[in-house]
């Protein structure tokens, strides 16, 4: 198993997480010239930016904290991107959460994951 497979059974994992929630999925690795976001997702009048953190444990610390301000802002900037392509979305409330994906065993186990709103601004 290499870090893309196991990147995108993360991704995986965080997607059915989210549709369990009631959303639905708009876009997986969407891209842009100034970034990435892994998962755009809908719920109701809410459209979230979703960045997805794996980790196979916080021995060096919580995976949201890999977040930094410098990709928070990278994540922004694309979802401005994003938005100002899609006349449909402009009336949704866009959000940025984190998804932390713990998997000790990699993609041969279990995971545990945590759905973090709103995680920055």
């Amino acid at each position: 198993m290499n870090r893309t497979e196991l990147g995108q059974w993360g991704e995986a994992q965080a997607c059915a997480l989210l549709e369990e929630k009631g959303y639905r999925i708009v876009a997986r690795n969407y891209r842009c010239r100034l970034g990435e976001i892994d998962i755009i997702a809908r719920r109701e009048s809410v459209l979230a930016f979703v960045e997805v953190k794996l980790r196979r444990n916080a021995e060096y610390g919580e995976a949201r904290e890999f977040v930094t301000v410098y990709k928070q802002k990278k994540i922004r900037l694309t979802a401005e991107s994003y938005l100002s392509l899609r006349d449909w979305a402009q009336e949704l409330q866009p959000r940025f959460d984190v998804i932390e994906v713990y998997a000790p065993q990699g993609m041969d186990g279990s995971c545990s994951l945590k759905h973090l709103e709103n995680a920055f601004e």
